[in-house]
């Protein structure tokens, strides 16, 4: 094992005259106000439909699932033990991990010698990501986490230069990867950067090994789900990625870089100058070789703009260290004027998150207007109930004999999902998913002796017993 080196930078503020008002107190002060706001805004729409496929799976624990691996519905299935079907409770955990991640990337600017005012600053740049992502519960919220509290572990690693928080990154990386795959991105670039900068003395360690072998072991129930089950989740990530390559959602993945960040551009382009040039953040350069190499590996593979966003907190926590040590050569008056622009664009993203990614504005409102066209995912969150309640109609309109032999195989795992939460209030069967259930199979679509039933209309008056009945909507 490496003994901690003393050349590393000092962490401010670790002896505070009072534990609440320290820099931990403080951030998580933050960190729960963004609760706080979950937990005011969280059932003014509904569930989103990806929500409900997420909520479905709740139901039904696996090691894997078709589309993800099983982290989100774990935290889901915990939701229901504790909230029900409670929509800000399912929320919970969603809005918990982003909180945290708040901390984690003020803790980072700490770790990197960065007083109070620099983990404010970083902290405060990673607050539309969490009011954003945390406002649904989507694997999307685990991700980020994990990508965030491995970037935790590496810039302590790099600090204290104990080699035994390998064993943390590599646990951290593991679990990364049973939220979401593009863990996996990350992780090769860990390793790349590993390779690139000093910091490759740790594969000498035994701790590097015990880590790698500890991430493997927290995969492995994952991996073992999808080698029985054919590996059907890289099928289905292979044809989701070749439709957002067709439908052109991958095509300004660099220009997304700056339309997700806006305002906080100077900040992470200062922080990614302190890991690659400057010689106080010499030490580091592993990081910045991380957000290189991820991105780049984005851009060959053709990731959506989002994938990178869970990269930036690291690049926050240096740019804010950047600034305040930049600021701290400067005429007060200067300073203050920087500081004040710098507070205005953080709080300007801030803004322009809860407006155009939470559920705050009045439904058909002038807003509303507005936001619907910038954001289609919010209409994703309405409508679900009265489709269960058009569904039930239609069931209504049957024959005694054809209710006796009904059915419902949904469109896609939105609309079962819908039709699960909803239909008790209606006397409905659960509803299957024609989409989930034939990609477990290992077909592509529903075979032909399937009818299409349309709703809210029906095309045929009197469906064969035998036959699957389909309700198809479109749920957009």
């Amino acid at each position: 094992m490496n003994s901690p080196a003393p050349t590393g930078p000092p962490c401010p503020s670790r002896a505070p005259h009072s534990i609440w008002s320290s820099d931990v107190a403080i951030l998580t002060y933050i960190a729960v106000a963004t609760i706080v706001v979950h937990l005011f805004t969280g059932e003014r729409y509904g569930f989103h439909r990806d929500e409900l496929a997420t909520l479905e799976d709740a139901r039904h624990l696996a090691w894997g699932f078709v589309a993800y691996p099983p982290i989100t519905p774990f935290f889901g299935r915990l939701s229901l033990i504790l909230f029900g079907t409670s929509l800000t409770g399912f929320r919970f955990f969603a809005a918990v991990v982003e909180a945290i991640a708040v901390v984690l990337t003020g803790l980072m600017a700490r770790e990197l010698g960065g007083k109070r005012g620099a983990q404010l600053v970083a902290a405060a740049a990673a607050l539309p990501v969490c009011l954003g992502g945390g406002s649904l519960m989507q694997y999307v919220a685990f991700d980020y986490f994990f990508w965030v509290l491995t970037a935790y572990f590496v810039v302590h690693l790099l600090r204290t230069d104990d080699s035994r928080w390998c064993l943390a990154i590599g646990a951290s990386i593991g679990f990364g990867m049973e939220a979401k795959y593009t863990m996996g991105f990350f992780a090769l670039a860990v390793v790349g950067a590993l390779v690139l900068t000093s910091s490759r003395r740790y594969l000498k360690s035994k701790w590097l090994w015990y880590g790698v072998a500890l991430s493997i072991l927290v995969l492995l129930p994952n991996l073992l789900w999808q080698a029985r089950h054919h590996f059907v989740s890289l099928a289905f990530l292979q044809f989701i990625h070749t439709r957002d390559v067709r439908q052109g959602h991958t095509k300004y993945f660099l220009l997304d870089q700056l339309r997700y960040t806006i305002f906080a551009v100077p900040l992470w382009l200062s922080g990614l100058y302190f890991y690659l040039i400057s010689p106080k953040g010499a030490r580091f350069r592993m990081l910045g070789w991380m957000y290189v190499i991820t991105l780049a590996l984005f851009v060959i593979a053709k990731g959506r703009g989002y994938y990178m966003l869970p990269g930036y907190p690291l690049l926050y926590a240096a740019g804010s260290v950047h600034g305040e040590q930049w600021l701290a050569s400067m005429r007060r008056s200067t300073a203050m004027a920087i500081r004040v622009l710098a507070w205005s664009a953080l709080s300007a993203n801030i803004l322009l998150v809860v407006l155009f990614f939470m559920p705050v504005s009045r439904i058909n409102s002038r807003l509303w207007n507005i936001v619907n066209v910038a954001n289609g995912d919010l209409r994703e969150e309405l409508g679900w109930e009265e489709l269960t309640q058009t569904t039930a109609q239609i069931r209504d309109s049957l024959t005694h004999d054809d209710r006796a032999h009904l059915g419902i195989l949904a469109g896609n795992f939105c609309e079962a999902g819908a039709i699960n939460l909803f239909g008790k209030r209606y006397g409905l069967p659960r509803a299957i998913s024609g989409i989930n259930s034939f990609w477990e199979r290992g077909y592509g679509e529903p075979p032909p002796q399937t009818l299409i039933l349309r709703g809210p209309t029906w095309t045929a008056s009197s469906p064969p017993a035998s036959w699957p009945v389909t309700l198809e909507t479109d749920s957009g």
